[in-house]
Order: structure tokens, then C-alpha cells, then sequence
């Protein structure tokens, strides 16, 4: 890392924040959850189970397993979470969405996540399959996830997530329409949201205010991403909304080569996001791994988590 990259890591983690940031040793580890995303093949199989081996001593909350857009992972998303009701000690949460199926197709599949001991299901409205410049919601489906949250909760005792968008949904017609429909998904009956990820913690703290007096009085867990790929990230980012500030920019420059350094920042500014958001009262986490467990290994011993004992 050079002298400007050191200047502007220095700057973020020192710079003014609402309350100050103690010493590491003195804040507690936080709750963290984790999300993977299920294999396109055999191979990523087996780099998915390696991960989840490598992760699952950290004993997370829970795990999230993702659901590809239009459904197009729905049969390798059930799989992997039924595999890991029967074979790990962990908790998934398994993504749902309303996109390309009918209701009743739908309800089908939250039963079978029933069936199989899945409690947790992330409810979501979902993005339009590959092809489609926007979403338009199934003429005999649920056209949103406020609807699919009341379905779960007519199926079953569902532990339910749902997303939240501190920057704005891309599709939202505004800060404040966005935040309304978030009300709506919890009024409905989820139990918590879980955020796009960001980068600035202040926009993260000024969306929880905004949470706050709008009456949502539900968990907002933070997503945190870390950053390896950060041309990959910021085209990404670019899609879904969410902001990639100059600081981020200027501490990956030149290191398009240098994996070794990469991580070394990826899981810095990780870690860093989240005492940030502990010191001002935030305890529980959920990170992105992107089927990297080594990265995700890494942040969360920085953070003080250790191996358990978990009983499959």
C-alpha cells in the first residue's frame, strides 16, 4: 500500500463519527450471519461445501443461500439448504422470490423448505431473468415481496427477511416511497431486514434513523461486502444502486496484480465497517462471502469470532 492509499485509510478510519471507536479488545465479537450462493456445477459444489466447512465453526446465526434470478437456481438452492438441514449444525435461510412462477407454485416450494426443518426463508420481490429490462410480476404470482411475505405467513411459522436498500432501490420512485414499501414488508410479518450492501457506514446510520422514525422497530442487520474484485464490485454497484466513494477507489489503485494486498485491504475495510457500526450500537452482521471462505474467515477472526463446537 502506498503513502496516499495509507493517507486515505488513515483519513476513513479516523475521521468524525457519531460516538468514538474503542480498542478492538474491548468490544465484544458481533452476530454474524453469512450467504453463499448455490453451485452452477460439480465443481463449484464442492468449492460451496468447502466453504461452508471452513465457515461453519464460527457457528453464524445463520446462512443465507441465494435464489438466481428469474428462479433459475431454485432446484440447487433447495438442495443445498435441505443438505445443510441434514449434514451441518447450521441454520439456513433460504431465499425466495415472486419472479416466473404462480403462486401455488411458489407456496410449493415454501412447503417443501418446511418439510425439510428450513424455519428461515429471505422473501424477496427477485430481478428480472436474463433478457428483461424490468420486472413485471407473474399474472397468477405474487406481485411483490410485501405479498410473499403474507403467503409465508398464511403457510407457516416462517422466520422471515426481507431486503432493505440504505441508498434507494433502483426501481424505487423515491427515498421515501422505498422506505414506505419496507414498512409494508414488515407490517406484513417479517422479522428483520437485511441491507444492500454499502460502503460509507454513515449511510447506513442515517437510513436506521430514517427506519427509526418511520416506526420500523425490526432488526436492520447490515450487509457488509468484501471487496476482492473491486472493478467486478464497482460495475456491480453501479446496477444495484449502491454508492463506491473515492477513499475505496484510491485504496485498491494498482493492485489490479496483487492478490495478496487485495485481501489484506478487503478484510481491513470489513472489519472497520463493522466496529464503526458497533460503536454506535449496531451488534449483528451479515456478510457476503461470495463463496470465499479464507476472506470471510479472516474478517470474522479480526473481529474477535473464534471456532465452536457445532453439533450437526
Amino acid at each position: 500500500m502506498d503513502t496516499a492509499q495509507h493517507n486515505t485509510l488513515e483519513r476513513w478510519l479516523t475521521g468524525p463519527r457519531v460516538g468514538s471507536l474503542p480498542s478492538p479488545s474491548a468490544m465484544p465479537a458481533p452476530k454474524l450471519s453469512f450467504e453463499f450462493f448455490p453451485p452452477k456445477n460439480e465443481k463449484l459444489e464442492q468449492d460451496l461445501w468447502a466453504c461452508i466447512r471452513r465457515l461453519e465453526p464460527l457457528a453464524p446465526r445463520f446462512v443465507s443461500v441465494t435464489y438466481g434470478a428469474g428462479g433459475s437456481t431454485r432446484a440447487r438452492t433447495h438442495d443445498t439448504v435441505a443438505r445443510l438441514v441434514r449434514e451441518t449444525g447450521l441454520t439456513p435461510a433460504a431465499h425466495l422470490t415472486c419472479v416466473g412462477a404462480t403462486r401455488d407454485e411458489v407456496d410449493e416450494v415454501a412447503r417443501g423448505y418446511q418439510e425439510a426443518g428450513v424455519r428461515h426463508i429471505v422473501a424477496l420481490r427477485g430481478d428480472p431473468p436474463a433478457g428483461a429490462e424490468r420486472y413485471e410480476p407473474h399474472p397468477g404470482g405474487y406481485a411483490q415481496a410485501e405479498d410473499l411475505v403474507r403467503g409465508l405467513r398464511r403457510i407457516g411459522d416462517f422466520d422471515i427477511s426481507v431486503g432493505a436498500y440504505p441508498e434507494t432501490h433502483p426501481a424505487a420512485l423515491s427515498a421515501d416511497a422505498d422506505l414506505d414499501y419496507l414498512k409494508r414488508k414488515i407490517d406484513a410479518g417479517a422479522n428483520r431486514a437485511i441491507t444492500q450492501y454499502f460502503f460509507d457506514t454513515d449511510v447506513y446510520l442515517r437510513f436506521l434513523d430514517r427506519c427509526h422514525a418511520a416506526g420500523i422497530t425490526v432488526p436492520i442487520v447490515p450487509g457488509i461486502l468484501p471487496v476482492l474484485n473491486f472493478a467486478q464490485v464497482k460495475r456491480f454497484s453501479a446496477m444495484c444502486g449502491a454508492s463506491v466513494p473515492a477513499w475505496l477507489e484510491n485504496l485498491f489503485e494498482g493492485l489490479e496484480q496483487d492478490e495478496p494486498t487485495r485481501r489484506l485491504v478487503a478484510a481491513t475495510v470489513a472489519a472497520e465497517q463493522v466496529r464503526i457500526l458497533q460503536a454506535n450500537g449496531v451488534d449483528e452482521f451479515h456478510i457476503y462471502t461470495m463463496n470465499r471462505p479464507d476472506l470471510t474467515y479472516a474478517i470474522a477472526h479480526i473481529l474477535g469470532a473464534r471456532p465452536q463446537l457445532v453439533a450437526a
